[in-house]
């Protein structure tokens, strides 16, 4: 008699960011039993001190929320750059304004769900996110459609263009967090190629500091 010896699919883990704790308990009971919540935040800082802890497959983030310097969820990405492609950002709020939207898709988000939406819709949208697809509730497409039309892609390419294949391995990695020395051992060349990579691409791209880069690479979602 054969058993199956099939492991269970892992539980999808995600951080809830709300700042009203009711909504943030209402949507961990409306998620699937395939959605494990292993954390919740409801302050920017909150938001990425948590998501930097479990390092979750997804994270529902709310845009307008207390904290940080007043960017929100936007901001919340913003500190979360290094992890953009281990931890994915589907942007939750009651906003359907296509500012909010732009705003955070912009920031890094792969998906905006307004909260009218039910659980079961919300677990489909985690799991599209989770895969790498994008989710949107209808009509907010269209935002990010206007906002990121053909001319915007031009643009990227015209400025990537600018740089060379070890310049934009070299942008790549510093805008990710990694400091100079991880770069030299990942990319086995010496810290001064490092540092001279870095110096010509800020110049190419006219920016003034990593930071300005890292904004740079999260904004055109090259990370």
């Amino acid at each position: 008699m054969s058993m199956n010896t099939a492991s269970p699919t892992p539980a999808l883990r995600v951080v809830v960011v709300d700042d009203h704790a009711i909504f943030r308990s209402g949507l961990r009971s409306d998620l699937d039993a395939d959605i494990d919540v292993v954390a919740e935040a409801a302050t920017v800082e909150q938001a990425i001190a948590a998501i930097h802890e479990h390092r979750p497959a997804v994270v529902l983030l709310d845009v307008h929320l207390p904290g940080g310097r007043g960017g929100g969820g936007a901001e919340v990405i913003a500190g979360c750059a290094a992890l953009l492609g281990e931890t994915r950002f589907l942007a939750l709020s009651v906003s359907d304004a296509a500012e909010d939207v732009v705003t955070v898709i912009r920031a890094g988000a792969r998906g905006y769900v307004t909260k009218t939406i039910s659980g079961a819709e919300i677990s489909d949208a985690v799991r599209r996110v989770a895969a790498g697809d994008a989710a949107f509730s209808p009509r907010l497409a269209g935002f990010v459609l206007d906002a990121f039309g053909t001319a915007a892609v031009a643009q990227v390419d015209d400025e990537l263009d600018k740089l060379s294949a070890r310049e934009l391995e070299v942008m790549r990695l510093i805008a990710r967090g990694y400091s100079y020395k991880e770069v030299a051992a990942d990319l086995f060349i010496s810290i001064k190629t490092v540092e001279s990579h870095v110096s010509s691409v800020l110049r190419k791209l006219q920016l003034s500091n990593r930071h300005e880069l890292t904004r740079w690479a999260v904004d055109r979602r090259i990370l």
